[in-house]
């Protein structure tokens, strides 16, 4: 996907963002802080970094400023209300500033916190499958965790299987 207008990109974060925040809303207050295993990232670590990178370093470098990520500990936000108001916020902060580019801006070059320079629209395009690759972490940590949780499109693999026509191979 080529982001080469600002609009069509909001809406499209706005559904990557209710997907993920719909997977956000499964986790319990004794799932937010469980690791799997030394030095693993926990679903609230997560949360807060998904909100603290987009805010504080996506948001921020394609308007050619350099990165302000602090990490996602929970100095940040500790317990369940404070990390989804954490993420809630830094999110409609985010939001607000990818609002203000002009369509013009997306052709245009951003860097990197390595310093590699990047079109603008290739740097929100990563920021998405960022997303999507946290939001499938959160998914299986809850897995673990045996918390149920909705799919992501609406029906599970088995609804898909029993709605599909079966091929005669």
């Amino acid at each position: 996907m080529e982001i080469i207008r600002v609009a069509p990109f909001l809406e499209y974060l706005d559904r990557v963002h209710e997907r993920t925040r719909r997977v956000i809303q499964c986790v319990r207050e004794e799932d937010l802080e469980w690791v799997a295993a030394p030095g693993r990232l926990t679903a609230g670590d997560m949360i807060r970094h998904l909100a603290g990178i987009e805010r504080y370093m996506y948001a921020e470098n394609v308007h050619g400023r350099p990165a302000r990520y602090s990490g996602h500990s929970r100095e940040l936000a500790n317990g369940l209300g404070a990390t989804k108001a954490y993420y809630d916020r830094l999110h409609a902060e985010a939001r607000e500033l990818f609002a203000s580019l002009s369509d013009a801006r997306l052709a245009e070059k951003c860097l990197t916190p390595a310093g590699t320079p990047i079109t603008v629209g290739k740097w929100l395009r990563a920021m998405i499958e960022h997303e999507a690759h946290h939001r499938g972490q959160l998914y299986f940590i809850l897995g673990l965790r045996g918390v149920p949780t909705p799919p992501i499109y609406g029906l599970t693999s088995e609804e898909v299987m029993a709605r599909s026509v079966q091929s005669k191979s």
